[in-house]
């Protein structure tokens, strides 16, 4: 049976105003008619060729039914295909989540591997490049071409958060990228001397900062838990540091032993404890008006022994005669 293409020669009238609908039919059938061997396009992209195609699909009119026949030169199939490029994948140890996330510890190691995907031969002198937080990372030899591992040891609270990628180095868009979420506990331990006096502002300190972030914090001055509001103390806490301030420190109130304690769900309870003395004030003598009452001694001296020179001087002449 004779053919045409669409130009409106046939017969029958040839519609060149296809609906939306009929365009997913096309799409569908180069999809499984075409491409059903090894090359796999994604239909969105098809939007955009399907005027480069359009010219080569015949119509053709049997028993009053319209069918679709499609004449591809073999340019637009290798055009096709030739879009299906390389892709890269990583993967890690230990593993990571549907986020693309990997969970460690400080201290831990980290191992990743990036990869091409299996497929067609690389572009000439065409690499994997690793970038940590946008920053180029430094590659052996041997280690940039189908296969490149990246170490990651020991972990570093700076790790916490690091965003690893993995591209193809002459096409970007090409690329796989994971992010480390290190978990760690509250830095707060040991014990601490505190000396201060007595009428003066007492402030203590506590590192906070945890992985997840601890659930409570509390201070307790020799044993009991802080009343705040009755014992002039003011307690700021920001998510890292937690601070204990007293205001004009009095020796039979805030003396004693003060403990800082961060409550993690994961790390359990993290204490620091502070041993506080309070000494009596001592008398500060003002250094600027012992200053200024030397100078005007200094000066009235010297006004004085001017105004008595010149007796001095008649007094040495009688001497001398």
């Amino acid at each position: 049976m004779q053919t045409h293409f669409c130009h409106c020669s046939c017969n029958t009238t040839c519609s060149t105003a296809f609906t939306l609908m009929q365009y997913y039919i096309i799409y569908i059938y180069i999809f499984f008619r075409v491409f059903s061997c090894t090359c796999i396009i994604m239909l969105i992209s098809s939007f955009a060729l399907f005027p480069v195609i359009f010219p080569y699909i015949q119509v053709y009119q049997r028993k009053s039914k319209m069918k679709l026949m499609f004449r591809l030169p073999p340019f637009y199939l290798l055009l096709f295909c030739a879009t299906q490029a390389l892709g890269v994948t990583i993967d890690s140890v230990p593993g990571f989540n549907s986020d693309g996330v990997i969970q460690t510890e400080l201290e831990k190691t980290v191992s990743l591997v990036c990869q091409r995907d299996s497929g067609s031969e690389p572009q000439a002198d065409e690499e994997l490049v690793w970038l940590r937080n946008g920053a180029l990372v430094s590659l052996k030899e041997g280690n940039k071409e189908v296969r490149s591992s990246v170490c990651v040891t020991p972990v570093l609270y700076a790790d916490n958060g690091a965003n690893f990628t993995c591209h193809l180095s002459k096409n970007v868009t090409f690329s796989a990228s994971i992010i480390l979420d290190v978990t760690y506990p509250p830095q707060i331990s040991g014990s601490e001397e505190v000396t201060v006096e007595e009428e003066s502002d007492l402030l203590l300190q506590c590192d906070i900062e945890a992985n997840p972030p601890v659930a409570n914090t509390s201070w307790t001055l020799n044993g009991e838990e802080l009343d705040l509001a009755a014992g002039g103390f003011t307690v700021t806490n920001d998510g890292f540091k937690i601070h204990l301030l007293v205001n004009k420190v009095e020796k039979s109130l805030h003396e004693g032993t003060y403990e800082c304690s961060a409550y993690s769900n994961k790390y359990g309870q993290h204490t620091k404890t502070f041993h506080v003395t309070l000494t009596e004030k001592t008398m500060k003598f003002p250094l600027m008006p012992i200053i200024a009452g030397l100078v005007v001694v200094f000066l009235t001296l010297l006004l004085a022994f001017a105004s008595r020179w010149k007796k001095i001087a008649k007094c040495c002449k009688k001497i001398s005669k």
